[in-house]
């Protein structure tokens, strides 16, 4: 997925292991032209513990 989106390994990385702090819009864009996906189905809303 490196080679083909040209994202950095280290985003992909953290967005693998749900550790990414924040993404970039146009990465998540790329990665849902690749898989032929809606955001929605990458992401889901947590409620923030600190409140």
């Amino acid at each position: 997925m490196v080679r083909d989106t040209g994202i950095n390994r280290g985003t992909l990385t953290r967005l693998y292991h749900e550790t990414a702090q924040r993404v970039e819009l146009k990465d998540l864009e790329t990665i849902c032209q690749y898989l032929n996906c809606e955001v929605g189905e990458l992401l889901e809303l947590q409620d923030d513990p600190e409140g």
